[in-house]
């Protein structure tokens, strides 16, 4: 496989330039399969280089969404600009969240609203974990006069492309269509009580993503010599994990390059993607040289707006 450019994005680093090129997949290579497309790879960190963490897999016309940092509508359109035309805002109306951090929400309320505004008529469906119903319930009557003006005001808009259908989860498949049968999986994520990975399973390709975790062999189990494996990172060479605090926040709650290796050469990925890259400060180069050691196989450190 060697992967060609998608307009002027930019993937990511190198990690195996025997296999895995900086550019990602061009849309055409891929339009009639599954395509994984890192709409953001950010974290709390306010880096205008990373938008808030969200991956649309966009099989034949439609884009299902994992998780919706800040920005995602926006991020959502940028990619349809550069030729997938499935992650047009109004279009998006599925979304598997991982877990209910902060940066992974934050672009729920814009995921609700922003799609409607721009026309979509059918509702949300919003999967994810306990507690998902109750933000939810509270983002819309936040927005409560919002909707009344901008439905019987001049907008006059419809009264359902608000709306959202609440799916709370548990381990097991949580969605199927013709496109895709989606698969949640346990990880483990600090002190929250659920955090989930998702598999993607496709007519053509198998597709998982970690979430947030720190190492799990749930991971290992679900990619198994999956097609991709989006996995997470950080770097413990950052300055606060000189803290006991940091250091052991790290290691409860995300992944170290040494674990990512490890976890990659058990689990045998055709391709590992690393986002939701938590740089601490540091160059990415300095990441992608700890995976580099640990890794082998051919993998790429994801930049925003990544096709796979």
């Amino acid at each position: 496989m060697r992967p060609k450019a998608i307009g002027l994005l930019a993937v990511g680093v190198v990690a195996l330039a025997l296999v895995v090129d900086d550019r990602g997949l061009s849309a055409d290579a891929t339009s009639a399969g599954a395509r994984v497309v890192v709409l953001g790879t950010g974290n709390p960190a306010a880096d205008p280089e990373r938008s808030g963490p969200a991956v649309a897999v966009v099989v034949n016309d439609r884009a299902y969404l994992v998780d919706c940092g800040p920005g995602v509508v926006r991020r959502a359109a940028a990619a349809e600009k550069n030729g997938i035309p499935a992650l047009k805002a109004r279009d998006l109306n599925i979304v598997f969240i991982t877990h209910l951090h902060s940066d992974h929400t934050l672009g729920y309320p814009d995921l609700i609203f922003s799609p409607w505004v721009l026309g979509r008529k059918a509702p949300l469906e919003a999967f994810g974990p306990q507690g998902l119903k109750a933000m939810t319930e509270h983002i819309e009557a936040a927005w409560r006069e919002d909707v009344d003006v901008r439905q019987h005001g001049f907008e006059q808009g419809n009264a359902t492309g608000y709306r959202v259908n609440v799916h709370a989860i548990r381990p097991g498949v949580v969605y199927r269509d013709g496109n895709v049968t989606v698969t949640a999986f346990p990880v483990k994520h600090g002190n929250w009580k659920e955090a989930y990975g998702f598999t993607f399973a496709t007519r053509d390709r198998r597709i998982v993503i970690s979430g947030d975790t720190a190492p799990t062999d749930e991971v290992v189990k679900a990619c198994d010599g999956c097609d991709v494996l989006l996995h997470e990172a950080y770097n413990p060479h950052g300055e606060e994990l000189k803290e006991a605090h940091w250091k052991e926040y790290f290691r409860t709650f995300h992944t170290s390059p040494a674990e990512l290796g490890d976890i990659a050469r058990r689990a045998h990925p055709r391709l590992l993607v690393v986002y939701h890259q938590s740089l601490e400060g540091l160059p990415e180069s300095d990441l992608v040289d700890q995976i580099k050691r640990e890794y082998t196989g051919p993998w790429v450190s994801a930049k925003d707006l990544g096709v796979y």
